[in-house]
């Protein structure tokens, strides 16, 4: 039996329900685009393997077995004056290069850390980073960005997520998303109490205004961590909020249901990104489509 958990506070060192089946293989798609509106892209995506020995930067497309390496996928959307926004998601995609491998090697060299406590760390060190560069340089203050991250190890995939960037999962049987992230705007709280609906909440005044992100002149943060048990048909979307700004939830599912993974040419990603910009998305757009074979 799958089994899933997430919370916005800090979880248990690691699972307490017996891990489902390793799944063989990992298929990603991802695709980003300035839209028709903004004029630069804030937004940027990563994806890694590595264990402790490598790391392997992964192209916007591919696959490859998941038992072999971890992997990682995530999405930044930055802001700030001028290209501030830009240069924050993109340090926060470089930061995860460098010290989720890290922390990897420290496990295996026996320093036991849950992952709970290695993403918590990661995100800490990402808005340290950078509250100092704002601190320092006049062209960088105020900058902050999301960061939705995913990171599959054998048997479970891992989250860690700050912003209104978003974190779909699709299970195969099942004809219904969930959204693993929670959306840090009170607008985003409105509609997880049942305040408002999924309309409301998308065309409400303060839909954007974030009460949480990395940089910013925040001290502290407090990620949202959890874990899903996955298997073999399982897709998860990771976004920034140009795609939802297009896009209802039961658009994405149909997009992701009715797309034919075995066509090479054609890649999920980029079909929501211009689906959305077709529907009258008005900011940055990324996805990264994760497939589980």
């Amino acid at each position: 039996m799958k089994k899933a958990k997430h919370s916005p506070k800090r979880p248990d060192r690691s699972p307490v329900a017996p891990p489902p089946p390793a799944a063989g293989w990992l298929e990603w798609f991802g695709w980003t685009d300035r839209g028709r509106v903004r004029a630069n892209n804030e937004d940027a995506f990563l994806g890694l393997r590595f264990d402790a020995r490598e790391v392997q930067h992964l192209g916007r497309v591919g696959n490859a077995a998941a038992r072999e390496l971890d992997h990682v996928f995530a999405v930044s959307d930055g802001m700030g004056g001028a290209q501030a926004g830009e240069y924050a998601s993109r340090i926060a995609v470089e930061k995860i290069t460098r010290l989720l491998p890290r922390s990897f090697k420290q496990s295996a060299a026996g320093m036991n850390a849950g992952f709970a406590d290695v993403l918590i760390e990661l995100f800490g060190q990402i808005n340290r980073a950078l509250t100092y560069l704002g601190l320092c340089y006049e062209e960088c203050h105020g900058m902050a960005t999301t960061l939705s991250l995913c990171w599959f190890t054998p048997q479970w995939m891992y989250f860690g997520h700050v912003g209104d960037s978003r974190i779909y999962y699709l299970p195969a049987r099942a004809e219904y998303i969930k959204q693993l992230s929670e959306d840090d705007t009170h607008v985003g709280w409105l509609f997880r109490t049942g305040k408002i609906n999924e309309r409301e909440a998308r065309t409400h005044p303060r839909r954007n205004i974030l009460q949480k992100a990395l940089g910013g002149g925040n001290q502290f943060v407090d990620p949202q961590v959890g874990a899903v048990g996955y298997e073999s048909g399982d897709i998860f979307l990771i976004c920034s909020d140009g795609i939802v700004d297009g896009l209802y939830d039961h658009h994405i599912v149909e997009v992701l249901r009715a797309h034919d993974f075995k066509n090479a040419d054609r890649n999920p990603a980029q079909q929501l990104v211009r689906e959305a910009m077709e529907k009258g998305s008005r900011d940055n757009l990324t996805a990264l489509v994760v497939r589980v074979l």
